[in-house]
C-alpha cells in the first residue's frame, strides 16, 4: 500500500491537538498514538494514514521518520514541531499544516482515549499478544527478518488484537465485544 500523509505533519497536528487539551507528549508516547491513529484509519478506510512504514522496536511500533523528527526531545515532553529540510539550501523549513476535519477528529479521539495514559500502558497496548508488533517480533525469532517493518497488510490483519476502543463504544458497535477492531 502507498499513499498517506507525511507522518511528521500528522505528528505535528497531534501535538497541536494535545497542546489544545493540555496533554504533554514524549516521543515514545507520540509514536504509540501515531501508530494507533494509523491502525484505526487503516481499519476504517483500508488506506494508510501516513506514508512510509512502522517498525517493531523494543518499546513498540515506531515510525522512523517521525522518530527522527522528535528525537532531540529525548524522554522529555515535545515542545517543538517537526520541520523538513529545504533541498536547495539545506535549511529547515516548516512542514505544511494539515487541514482535514476527519483527520483532526480521529486524532482528537485517539488523544481522548489514550493521550493521558502512562507511556508504559501505551507500550503494553502496542505489545498485545497477536498484535501487529507481536506478530512481526515473533516471526523474526523463527526466521530471517530484514528489518522489522510492520506492513499495512499485517496491521489490517492483526490490529483487532489490541483489545482497545476509541470513543464511547468499540468500533464494532457491540459494547460487549472484546475485539473492537474485528
Amino acid at each position: 500500500m502507498s499513499g498517506g500523509y507525511d507522518p511528521r505533519a500528522v505528528a505535528n497536528l497531534m501535538l497541536d491537538e494535545a497542546d489544545r487539551v493540555g496533554i504533554q507528549l514524549t516521543n515514545l508516547s507520540l509514536q504509540k498514538l501515531l501508530y494507533f491513529a494509523h491502525g484505526i484509519y487503516l481499519m476504517q478506510t483500508k488506506a494508510p494514514l501516513v506514508s512510509g512504514y512502522f517498525e517493531a522496536w523494543q518499546y513498540g511500533p515506531v515510525h522512523p521518520s517521525a522518530y527522527r523528527a522528535f528525537k532531540d526531545a529525548g524522554s522529555s515532553a515535545i515542545t517543538f514541531r517537526a520541520t523538513a529540510q529545504d533541498i536547495l539550501t539545506g535549511r529547515p523549513r516548516a512542514i505544511a499544516t494539515l487541514n482535514d476535519a476527519r483527520l483532526t477528529g480521529l486524532l482528537q479521539q485517539v488523544l481522548n482515549s489514550y493521550g493521558r495514559m502512562p507511556t508504559g500502558r501505551l507500550v503494553d497496548l502496542s505489545h498485545a499478544k497477536d498484535s501487529p508488533w507481536s506478530h512481526v517480533v515473533d516471526r523474526a525469532k523463527a526466521e530471517v527478518a530484514f528489518g522489522l517493518r510492520i506492513s499495512d497488510t499485517v496491521i489490517i490483519d492483526r490490529f483487532r488484537h489490541h483489545k482497545v476502543s476509541i470513543g464511547a463504544e468499540p468500533l464494532s458497535g457491540d459494547p460487549s465485544d472484546d475485539t473492537p477492531f474485528a
